[in-house]
């Protein structure tokens, strides 16, 4: 026999599952499509040119955990006439669950042995009035010392942190989408940390404004896209 407290269990029960279900996302967001990044990155823009130094992470083996996050990977190092060289890393992965999402620098940063000394949220001006939500790091380790600013992208959202990127794919997941994501991250070999904030920001400035309108909406979003195609276009 069932007593009272069991029928309210089991009633709770078939009610989360209801819910589960009625919230399990039923459409796909792919900003990326068929499109392949590394063929339409630039190779030059403003004062910065790419360097012939080969890839800058080992390829992702195949049924790794990298080959399973991420769909396509673009790695380039790039220089400017001061000597100034900055490292340009995109990762795109076209479904952001529960097992598969981005993975944050200044969480995977220490898994490669370093130590972060300093993170905290960064905009990136682009124009006047508009600006890219990102991070900003300093990350140490025995014989180098890195400036990292990044950006992720989670569906329409463009979260700053790690719990700003669970809420945006549980957002996403409750309006029905498994969405897609990317992590754009730009870094420089130096201590001082003004000096490569200041190299990465002019980076990313520079090349968001002359970035293919097929690779800036899969980098940025479409509503960040749209607040940025006047500034683009003007820059172009």
């Amino acid at each position: 026999m069932f007593n009272r407290r069991d029928l309210l269990i089991g009633g709770g029960c078939f009610a989360a599952a209801g819910a589960s279900l009625g919230l399990k996302p039923r459409r796909r967001m792919d900003l990326l499509g068929a499109t392949k990044l590394d063929t339409l990155m630039p190779k030059a823009f403003g004062t910065w040119k790419a360097e012939d130094t080969g890839a800058l992470i080992a390829p992702p083996r195949e049924g790794s955990l990298e080959d399973k996050l991420y769909n396509q990977v673009v790695s380039r190092a790039f220089s400017r006439p001061d000597g100034t060289t900055v490292m340009l890393l995109i990762a795109y992965g076209n479904a952001q669950t529960d097992l598969l999402q981005l993975h944050r620098p200044e969480v995977c940063y220490p898994f490669f042995g370093f130590t972060v000394l300093e993170s905290h949220p960064e905009m990136i001006p682009i124009a006047d009035t508009v600006a890219i939500p990102g991070r900003a790091l300093t990350a140490t380790n025995y014989n180098r010392t890195e400036q990292i600013l990044y950006w992720a992208r989670v569906g329409e959202y463009l979260p700053q942190s790690g719990n700003e990127q669970l809420m945006a794919r549980l957002k996403s997941q409750m309006a029905g989408w498994i969405v897609d994501g990317v992590l754009v991250r730009i870094s420089t070999v130096t201590s001082e940390a003004a000096e490569g904030l200041a190299a990465n920001l002019d980076f990313a400035r520079e090349l968001v404004k002359v970035l293919d309108p097929r690779v800036l909406r899969p980098l940025l979003g479409t509503q960040m896209t749209a607040a940025i195609e006047p500034h683009h276009q003007a820059g172009a």
